[in-house]
């Protein structure tokens, strides 16, 4: 396999990179989770502002190839030409180069790009709850992906201890805020209801499109601040990354005929079209 390390192509075995590394010292940057299909990349304008933002915040200056979704998908298909993929899971990472202690000395990002085949995964969510270890952490930049990292990882681990097939965090004043790796939805008369930004979760590419869509279709759709009781009290509920869109079927003991419900397949076949 190949992968891009700063737009250069490089045979996975003989990937090198140089130390002191900002990114692995100080997890000093962000990544991207991005879906090639189609000779080109979903939710791509999504994907190129969120990434703006976050560069924004944290002060890095994107080489020229990141700043637009041209460019982007440019270098995009040279990796997935040299491996031979059609469709694939990409991984954008993001950190700022040079050297330095917790004060950089330099504001220049470096990237690397990875790439594997894409499988879909959208099958009914059996089980989920919510979190009791641990919970989301609101900030400037907790919108983007990669500094909050081990939030993911310990969800992760308790996920898997309670023998669960999903994990929904809360934020610090207890309000629902996303899933392990990805956005929550539910829907209850009609209307689309989603976490706000301010919980600290994710500000997921697909939740952003969502949204277009069901506004689009004349859905209401609603951001705010709601209790665990609140999503319990739902018709239907689901998860939506850039991979899948999962329905949930059992949320804390809660039954929910998400799979089956008539809005959330609406919402599938306008996203499709």
């Amino acid at each position: 396999m190949y992968v891009l390390l700063n737009g250069r192509l490089t045979a996975q075995q003989e990937l090198t990179l140089a130390l002191p590394n900002r990114g692995f010292y100080f997890n000093d940057g962000f990544f991207e989770t991005l879906i090639w299909a189609e000779d080109a990349i979903r939710y791509g304008g999504h994907h190129v502002a969120r990434m703006q933002c976050a560069a924004a915040v944290l002060g890095l200056e994107l080489p020229e190839t990141l700043r637009n979704l041209a460019s982007l998908q440019g270098l995009f298909r040279s990796l997935l030409a040299a491996n031979g993929l059609s469709q694939a899971r990409v991984r954008l990472q993001i950190w700022r180069g040079g050297s330095g202690l917790y004060t950089p000395e330099s504001n220049t990002a470096e990237f690397l790009v990875t790439a594997q085949p894409f499988v879909l995964h959208a099958a009914p969510v059996a089980q989920a709850d919510f979190a009791e270890t641990v919970r989301t952490h609101p900030s400037a930049w907790a919108f983007c992906k990669g500094p909050n990292a081990l939030t993911y990882v310990l969800a992760g681990r308790e996920r898997q201890r309670r023998g669960l097939d999903e994990l929904l965090l809360l934020d610090p004043a207890g309000h629902v805020a996303e899933a392990g790796a990805a956005a929550i939805f539910w829907i209850r008369a009609g209307h689309l209801y989603t976490p706000a930004l301010t919980t600290g979760c994710v500000a997921g590419v697909r939740r952003a499109h969502l949204l277009e869509v069901a506004q689009a279709h004349g859905i209401p759709c609603t951001e705010g601040l709601y209790q665990p009781s609140e999503l319990l009290e739902a018709e239907a509920a689901f998860t939506a990354n850039v991979a899948a869109l999962r329905p949930l079927t059992w949320v804390a003991g809660v039954s929910l005929a998400s799979a089956s419900h008539a809005l959330l397949q609406a919402l599938q076949n306008w996203e499709a079209s």
